[in-house]
C-alpha cells in the first residue's frame, strides 16, 4: 500500500537527496526496470545505498571512479531477498532513466517510477525478486492507473543503445 506522502508502507524508507519535483500536472504512467550491482557483479546493497545518498566512497573501488558524478536515484530496490528499499516519493521525480524516450515522449524521468532489481545483465534473478516486483507493480497501478502492461519496460527499451538493463536475463513471464 502506498500512503499520502507517496511512500510504501511495507518498504524500508531510506531518503535520498537526488529528486525533484515532476513538470505541473504530469501523470506517472511509466515503469522502468533496471539492474544495478556496485561494483559490478557484487550484490550487496551497502554499495547501491551510498550511491543514492551521494556517500559512496570513490576510493574504495577503481570502478566507482567512473562513476563519481553521478547522482543518481530510484524510487525503490529490491536485493536478492525481495526487501523493497523506497529512497524516493512516487510522487516525485527520481532521478534513473537519464536521457530517455518512451512512445515519443522524452525524459522519462518526469512520468515514470524507476525500479532497480539487484543484479546484474550477466545472472538470473532471484524468485524473491520477482514476487516482490510483482506485489510492488500491483500496488503501484491501483495509485496510477495510467501504468498499462505496456507501460512496464526495461531501462533498454527507453534508452536503446545506450543501455542494456535489465539484461536478457530478466523473465518478463514472471511478471505479466
Amino acid at each position: 500500500m502506498i500512503n499520502q506522502e507517496g511512500w510504501l508502507e511495507q518498504s524500508n524508507k531510506i531518503p535520498s537527496p537526488n529528486f525533484d519535483d515532476r513538470p505541473k500536472n504530469t501523470e506517472i504512467k511509466l515503469i522502468v526496470i533496471h539492474n544495478i550491482s556496485l561494483p559490478p557483479e557484487n550484490f550487496n546493497p551497502a554499495n547501491i545505498e551510498k550511491l543514492f545518498l551521494n556517500k559512496l566512497d570513490f576510493d574504495s573501488h577503481e570502478y566507482f571512479k567512473e562513476i563519481q558524478d553521478l547522482k543518481v536515484s530510484s524510487h525503490f530496490l529490491i536485493d536478492r531477498e525481495g526487501q523493497i528499499t523506497q529512497f524516493v516519493s512516487v510522487y516525485k521525480r527520481a532521478w534513473h532513466a537519464g536521457k530517455s524516450n518512451f512512445k515519443n515522449e522524452d525524459n522519462c524521468n518526469d512520468f515514470s517510477l524507476g525500479i532497480e532489481m539487484i543484479g546484474s545483465d550477466n545472472s538470473i534473478f532471484e524468485n524473491k525478486q520477482y514476487a516482490s516486483l510483482k506485489k510492488l507493480i500491483k500496488s503501484l497501478k491501483k495509485v496510477f492507473p495510467k501504468i498499462l502492461e505496456d507501460n512496464i519496460v526495461g531501462h533498454s527499451d527507453i534508452a536503446p543503445g545506450r543501455k542494456t538493463d535489465p539484461g536478457p536475463f530478466f523473465d518478463w513471464t514472471k511478471i505479466r
